[in-house]
């Protein structure tokens, strides 16, 4: 395993001023199959992962199955394999650790409190991540500093001390609407609720709808305050 960390900054200068396709081909070429796309099906993830696929069409991309996802969700996936003819790696949480959670706390204990959100966002989310880590040195993901309060800092590489691997964002100062743009342009897949109002679209149960002009992450985990709303994936 090749140990990034001491790269980060000379990462953060050295491509500041690179497209993200570039930035892509960089690493794609240099880490082959120890790099991989987490992807959450949002639209950012569906931009890399078209980008990703007309570098190499063999590029990893995986996804996270919670097992409460939208319908439109998996569709997503189904529409996606077949419009690029791949296969996404999906990962599942271990279902005794599902059976034993919902048990002890109910089928929505995420609704009852933080922690019990979190816990929820653990099983089904951050287990199954740590496996699929299992096999990668760099990780590659759609977030954007306009996407919240919570990642208005984030920088296009990161060290992710929690897993021991780089982190690249390579969208990172793009704009909605130049996220957006390359979509229609590339007629890239995206999920069907996008245009019913969901702008970032989670597990069902903690997913809404929002209002004109509300922050565009405010229809996840919505009974929480804005500096709570990650799930653990992307530790501060």
């Amino acid at each position: 395993m090749e140990d990034f960390r001491f790269n980060v900054v000379f990462f953060n200068k050295h491509f500041a001023a690179l497209s993200p396709q570039n930035v892509l081909l960089e690493f794609i070429t240099k880490m082959g199959k120890r790099l991989a796309l987490a992807s959450s099906l949002g639209i950012e993830d569906q931009v890399l992962t078209d980008m990703m696929l007309k570098i190499d069409p063999t590029a990893r991309i995986f996804t996270l199955d919670t097992g409460r996802l939208f319908p439109q969700t998996y569709q997503l996936i189904d529409k996606t394999n077949l419009h690029y003819n791949i296969k996404i790696e999906t990962f599942f949480p271990d279902y005794k650790e599902v059976e034993a959670m919902v048990n002890q706390k109910g089928i929505n204990l995420f609704y009852d409190s933080i922690e019990n959100r979190k816990l929820c966002c653990k099983v089904r989310k951050i287990n199954p991540l740590e496996r699929a880590f299992e096999t990668l040195d760099v990780w590659i993901c759609g977030l954007r500093k306009s996407q919240s309060v919570t990642r208005k800092d984030l920088n296009m590489f990161e060290w992710d001390e929690a897993h021991n691997k780089l982190k690249i964002n390579p969208l990172i100062n793009w704009s909605e609407e130049e996220v957006w743009d390359y979509i229609h342009k590339n007629n890239v897949p995206y999920n069907s609720l996008h245009d019913q109002n969901y702008p970032s679209i989670g597990c069902q149960p903690c997913t809404r709808a929002v209002s004109e002009g509300e922050d565009i992450r405010s229809g996840r985990w919505w009974w929480e305050a804005p500096e709570h709303k990650e799930c653990g994936l992307h530790k501060r």
